[in-house]
């Protein structure tokens, strides 16, 4: 017989679905243990209850998990970040104050929520023991101002454990910064007003920073609404880049060839020559991040809720060791097709860094295998010889992977094992390598479908899905600190729909801000963009046509060689440079087969110009 199952199992599971229905995060993890309870990315850890489930330990417990769950809703980082004070003691009174925001809109909405929310502080304050105070020094500050701000948000009291606590300080706060306390509820909904607003109170209070002044808020404030303001900021971009795109083809035809040694590294960026330079590159083009709507009749309803994010954010480390370990034992059982691909592309890159030297010189280094020649014949002079620099070009390599549903099993396993060949070969041979993914955050829309319900369904509302970009590996990141990362692909949930477009706009403008002389970005795509919630209110070739903008861009407008991998579904209708593969067992090949066309390409104009 099996063992009954513990009556606190049913409990967990119930606080564990409520939280991430609460947090419009399907992905949230919670876990529940006797340590201090936090959140953590997508992972929230609460306190564990005990086996007889007392009332107390319950509040607590779901007033942690819905608490969490707000935060997860209504917070950004970004914006938290920017305003926060560099004081300690202003730093906890902020953290409070924003905590008590994301909390009353929660409250505000949902008696069940606010219920658990008023339990779960009338446990914490007795744990913090704020029912025994007796003066106001013993009062935590930051506590008390959570409670008060709390109160002028939703005009709920503190609770009891804590009433007198706050009447100590009360006085004091209110005599100081009672205006600005009422102005809070206005900005209940914006997160950057909110901080104005709070380091506004704080400065009220003697709290403030020693920088911080009224011009420096406005500054910072002014910032950060440019954030959340995505739109706007969008169409600033784009009409940046339509005015770099015409000075550049304005002087086109104004500048002349110039000889390679003559140009200095200022002028370089200006070069629009269009014949092909001496060095076998592509013609110099004009290398700056373009936006992606506007002139092509695109659109984003919101970019609130898009999010990039490395791999290690999205899940702990232990289970990302667990994923890793489940992806090694499939590469063990491929370790003869994975060793061909990794020693085939190696041989051709080192291939091209072989040194040339020149023989028989006056001068240069002793050249040991001529004297024999001297042994045999005194008269004859010693010969020298000199290397010859190499033609290889410094090159970084970006590989771009469709993390969608419809990549789930087979093909994201072997794209992942793709990814590991390329990085650790590549990084060999001294070769920058980048792995990008992307996907969205929900299926069908998200947040941002909900921001567009709310907002009346106003009509062609353009992308309406929370996009996903993830960074498994930096360029920058040595191979050995980022292996682990791929295991994340593994991970059940992850794969959702994808947007192609932006994505490679994404990874185009992370590719161009790279010091490298040569960049390569190749996808790996199982098929067209798709996402339901914005296909259902727009065209139907809204997200496709979009793509086809990017590509043409990049492959027309930049110095970024794009190259593309298509896993049943013909991506050549889309990319110059692709090929199509029927089955995902072919990508390994594919993939090295694409690489080595580009660096041979290389190699042949090297061999040209010598």
């Amino acid at each position: 017989m099996s063992k009954p199952e513990s009556p606190v199992e049913p409990f967990k599971r119930a606080v564990a679905t409520a939280v991430r229905s609460l947090a419009g995060e399907p992905e949230l993890e919670v876990a529940f243990s006797s340590e201090p309870a936090q959140l953590k990315g997508l992972k929230a850890r609460l306190t564990a209850p005990s086996r007889t489930l007392p009332p107390g330990e319950v509040a607590l417990v779901r007033g942690q998990g819905d608490a969490y769950a707000l935060r997860r809703a209504y917070h950004q980082d970004k914006i938290h970040d920017r305003f926060r004070p560099q004081s300690p003691e202003g730093a906890a009174v902020f953290e409070a104050a924003e905590q008590a925001r994301v909390e009353a809109i929660g409250a505000l909405a949902m008696k069940g929520v606010a219920a658990n929310l008023a339990a779960g502080l009338e446990q914490h304050m007795l744990s913090k023991g704020l029912a025994r105070v007796q003066n106001r020094e013993e009062a935590p500050l930051p506590e008390v101002m959570g409670l008060l701000v709390r109160e002028a948000l939703t005009g709920e009291k503190p609770p009891a454990a804590a009433a007198k606590a706050v009447e100590l300080w009360r006085p004091y706060v209110e005599g100081r910064a009672g205006k600005d306390l009422a102005k809070l509820q206005d900005a209940l909904r914006d997160q950057a007003a909110f901080a104005k607003l709070t380091r506004t109170i704080l400065r009220d209070l003697s709290m403030g920073d020693d920088t911080d002044s009224d011009q420096t808020s406005d500054d910072e404030a002014e910032g950060d609404d440019g954030e959340s303001d995505q739109g706007e900021q969008d169409q600033d971009t784009a009409e940046q880049a339509e005015s770099a795109a015409s000075d550049f083809e304005q002087s086109e035809g104004e500048e002349g060839q110039e000889a390679e040694g003559d140009i200095q590294s200022e002028q370089q960026d200006d070069l629009t020559d269009a014949t092909e330079p001496e060095d076998g590159a592509k013609p110099h083009r004009h290398d700056s991040p373009f936006a992606h709507q506007d002139d092509w009749g695109y659109k984003i309803f919101t970019t609130q809720h898009d999010e990039e994010i490395g791999a290690a954010d999205l899940c702990e480390s232990e289970e990302l060791a667990r994923l890793r370990g489940f992806l090694d034992q499939q590469l063990a059982a491929m370790q003869g097709v994975v060793s061909r691909l990794a020693n085939k592309l190696q041989r051709l890159l080192m291939a091209q860094q072989n040194r040339h030297w020149e023989f028989d010189l006056e001068e240069g280094l002793l050249d040991a295998s001529r004297l024999t020649r001297i042994v045999i014949d005194p008269m004859y002079a010693l010969s020298f010889k000199h290397e010859k620099d190499t033609e290889f070009r410094d090159t970084v390599v970006t590989l771009l992977l469709d993390n969608s549903g419809s990549m789930r099993g087979r093909p994201i396993m072997v794209a992942a094992m793709c990814a590991d060949i390329l990085g650790r070969t590549l990084e060999r041979v001294g070769v920058k390598t980048e792995i990008l993914g992307f996907t969205t955050r929900a299926w069908k829309g998200g947040q941002a479908r909900e921001a567009w319900l709310a907002a009346g369904k106003p009509p062609a509302p353009g992308r309406l899905n929370d996009l996903r970009h993830i960074v498994y590996k930096a360029a920058d990141e040595p191979w050995r600190r980022a292996k682990k990362n791929l295991g994340l692909m593994m991970r059940e949930g992850l794969l959702k729909e994808n947007i192609d477009g932006e994505a490679l706009t994404w990874a185009h403008n992370r590719l161009i801000g790279r010091p490298e002389q040569r960049k390569i970005l190749m996808v790996i795509s199982d098929g067209a963009p798709v996402d339901d919630s914005t296909l259902s209110v727009n065209a139907g070739n809204y997200l496709e046509k979009h793509l086809r903008h990017v590509i043409s861009e990049i492959e027309n407008k930049s110095s970024v060689e794009l190259t593309a991998i298509g896993i049943g579904h013909d991506v050549t209708r889309y990319y110059q440079k692709a090929v199509t593969i029927v089955d995902a067992e072919q990508l390994g090949g594919a993939m090295t087969t694409q690489l080595t066309s580009l660096f041979e390409e290389d190699a042949r104009r090297g061999r040209g110009r010598r």
